[in-house]
């Protein structure tokens, strides 16, 4: 999920500052406890933001036994919504630039769904650095 092809093959020279952060459901706030289930990626510059689930089931009932997916697929869905721009059914946030959005949805909070501290980068293929950033930190 992008807003725009991320880098094409007359810029491959270009490096491009990035943040990613890792998306994290949290069962149980007072707890803390938490499990890596996406992650956010974002190019100002480029006006580019990327975001992916992968919620391993296994893991999360060996962990988790009594979480709940329907809410947390819900939840995610509006996350998705508001990072790809979806001004029909993402609300007012989805209609902000990229890395407005991206603000939004890294901002601390208290919920079932919560992200890292944004990380910065640089790279020369934004859609390479979030494939692997994504398995090494997700999958």
């Amino acid at each position: 999920m992008q807003s725009k092809s991320a880098t094409n093959s007359s810029d491959k020279d270009v490096l491009h500052l990035y943040e990613y952060a890792v998306v994290r459901y949290i069962p149980s706030i007072e707890r803390g406890e938490r499990l890596n289930i996406g992650l956010i990626m974002m190019c100002k510059r480029l006006r580019w933001i990327r975001a992916r689930f992968d919620i391993n089931l296994e893991r999360l009932s060996a962990l988790y036994p009594s979480a709940d997916i329907v809410p947390l697929n819900n939840q995610l869905t509006g996350f998705e919504l508001v990072s790809n721009g979806d001004v029909r059914n993402g609300g007012v946030i989805a209609q902000l630039e990229p890395h407005e959005r991206f603000r939004w949805l890294t901002a601390v909070r208290s919920a079932c769904i919560q992200t890292s501290r944004p990380h910065a980068g640089l790279t020369h293929d934004l859609d390479k650095t979030f494939d692997n950033l994504f398995a090494s930190l997700v999958l």
